[in-house]
């Protein structure tokens, strides 16, 4: 007799769920139940409403995005992910550690070789006076590039290549790639 009422005592126990709202222990009526009573069940509804609602107008702005928006956003998260894979070493240009701001300095411009502007192999940490005051110092640039990945790659980086015109799911999967990057990135810290 002790022994059957220790196990429903534990059933009972083991039964006991958090309050998503009030975070208080509670006895629940269904398995579903999230909430302990009717207070905290309203303030729930308000928030999954709000949430809704959140998500409904987040996909409505991005429905209103041109590719323009799309191609910023997507060349800022990049920019992002460069500084970081850089980010123990210098300027690739004058090889200077500071405590200035640094950018991701492409050796072939976007201007100049739009089809290369999400390519790794073109495009470093640079500092602001190299990037931004001397034009991306080109030639210092190139040499630098050349001991880090290689003459062969940068004379593939020099040489023609096909026009890319991206779509704008294509544009949204390497904002998406390179956020991941970026994610994993900061986890192996």
């Amino acid at each position: 007799m002790l022994f059957r009422s220790l196990c429903i005592e534990r059933r009972m126990a083991a039964r006991l769920k958090i309050c998503v709202i009030c975070k208080e222990k509670f006895q629940p009526m269904r398995t579903t139940q999230k909430v302990c009573g009717i207070s905290c069940a309203i303030e729930h509804s308000r928030a999954l409403t709000a949430k809704k609602k959140a998500k409904e107008h987040k996909e409505a702005k991005a429905k209103l995005k041109s590719k323009a928006d799309w191609l910023k956003e997507t060349q800022a998260v990049f920019n992002k992910f460069i500084r970081m894979r850089d980010e123990a070493e210098p300027c690739i240009s004058c090889s200077r550690h500071h405590t200035g701001q640094y950018h991701a300095g492409h050796f072939r411009t976007v201007g100049a070789a739009p089809e290369l502007r999400f390519n790794e192999y073109n495009c470093h940490k640079q500092c602001s006076v190299c990037n931004n005051h001397l034009s991306g110092n080109l030639l210092e640039y190139r040499r630098k590039l050349v001991a880090k990945i290689g003459i062969e790659k940068v004379e593939w980086l020099e040489g023609k290549h096909e026009a890319k015109k991206y779509t704008i799911d294509e544009i949204i999967e390497i904002k998406k790639h390179y956020q991941q990057k970026i994610k994993e990135f900061a986890l192996n810290k």
